[in-house]
């Protein structure tokens, strides 16, 4: 049976008095049994930085306002977008165009006047991070691409700053908090030693993710949040809690620095490099017009071919996902999902035989997925494959706005 970790002290000293009104706003949390008075005037002094006004920051924002957190100050380069709204919850149908971290402020100001918001419309990186994340107490993490992470969790381990971190993509996500200054203390490298390669980590611009998922794991890094502030209960520390939304289940792993896994694991070497050609969408789109035309003309004429195809004409192949391909492909691309292409051996038996007659042209949603379905039809034996670049919203951008970008 797994040891429980003792609670760890408050990360913030009491502040002033509670005024009646604040005992009032906040008489549900005073009557939680370890919190009290005391851990609240801790919560109102709290200084913590928000990474990330999108999904995460979303519920993030909204329960450490709620719960009285004195100070916050969200960190976001982006602005917001229609396609946020299905899980970013704090942004509104009106609020299109603006910085994320105006609309975030906003919010949190109008859910509780007692907390000061700080904004820093920036990106983060390894040369702003610790400029950004030094004051604070405590990090909570919900960026969405793994060089921000890195970033935060590098400068916050070098400030002697806890981190709650999380991912969460389709219906999984992971969770844990990061503490310096603990016995066997683990940060973000203890989990993922190396930084994936970008097209093996699709985001959920490529892949998807349950809107309410992010609800679910943004509650729970607030609660992680209120824990070390206020110093009771056992936080995620040395331990990464996985949740499947799908069969709503929940796991832990523990989580070690990585100076004591045995020496002798072996890692996976270095893939090499596969050198790609790529091809615009224009030339794409005269290749698709040029195709049409004779298709038409041969199937008006004696000697009109069975298949739409001629030999040796390009094949485009759209490597998205089967919901993706339902808002819309490039006019006679075949749409395959891009695990599929990884699980082909050979090129026999593909695509009705065309495979090996033509070039073949991959796209996706911008380019990750596709590269990587390229580069292993050319490790199959493909002599001549290309990505469409930009992917398919470089082709609505560009050839078909009438198209749904999302």
């Amino acid at each position: 049976m797994r040891p429980v970790r003792a609670p760890l002290p408050p990360l913030v000293d009491p502040g002033p008095e509670l005024s009646a009104a604040q005992m009032s706003r906040y008489s549900r949390h005073l009557l939680v049994p370890g919190m009290g008075i005391e851990a609240q005037r801790r919560l109102l002094a709290a200084r913590v930085a928000v990474v990330g006004a999108g999904g995460l920051g979303s519920p993030i924002v909204a329960y450490l306002a709620a719960a009285g957190v004195g100070h916050l100050s969200i960190i976001d380069d982006d602005v917001v977008d229609s396609t946020n709204l299905q899980r970013q919850v704090m942004h509104t149908t009106a609020g299109i165009g603006r910085r994320k971290v105006d609309s975030a402020a906003d919010f949190a100001r109008g859910v509780n006047p007692d907390v000061e918001v700080t904004v820093r419309h920036v990106r983060i990186t390894p040369e702003n991070a610790e400029e950004l994340l030094a004051g604070h107490d405590l990090v909570l993490d919900g960026a969405d691409n793994f060089p921000t992470r890195y970033a935060v969790s590098d400068a916050a381990r070098a400030l002697r700053i806890p981190v709650v971190w999380a991912a969460v993509l389709r219906f999984d996500a992971q969770i844990s908090t990061f503490v310096p200054d603990v016995e066997d203390a683990v940060s973000l490298r203890d989990l993922f030693p190396l930084p994936p390669r970008p097209e093996d980590v699709p985001s959920c611009a490529e892949a998807g993710v349950l809107g309410a998922l992010v609800g679910q794991v943004g509650s729970i890094m607030a609660a992680e949040a209120v824990k070390l502030i206020c110093g009771f209960g056992e936080p995620l520390v040395g331990r990464v809690l996985l949740v499947d939304a799908l069969s709503q289940r929940t796991r832990e792993v523990p989580l070690r620095p990585v100076g004591a896994i045995v020496a002798s694991v072996e890692r996976e070497p270095v893939r090499d490099v596969v050198p790609l050609a790529e091809v615009g969408v224009h030339e794409v789109a005269a290749m698709v017009a040029a195709e049409a035309s004779d298709v038409a003309e041969a199937q008006d004429g004696a000697d009109a071919q069975d298949g739409a195809y001629a030999q040796g004409a390009p094949v485009l192949l759209d490597v998205r996902e089967p919901g993706e391909h339902a808002m819309g492909t490039v006019p006679g691309a075949v749409t395959v999902p891009v695990g599929e292409v990884l699980s082909w051996d050979d090129l026999d038996g593909h695509l009705d035989g065309r495979l090996g007659q033509g070039p073949v042209i991959v796209y996706c949603k911008a380019g990750p997925r596709a590269q990587r379905a390229a580069a292993h039809l050319v490790k199959i034996g493909h002599p001549d494959v290309r990505v469409m670049i930009g992917g398919i919203l470089a082709w609505i951008k560009d050839i078909d706005p009438t198209m749904p970008s999302y």
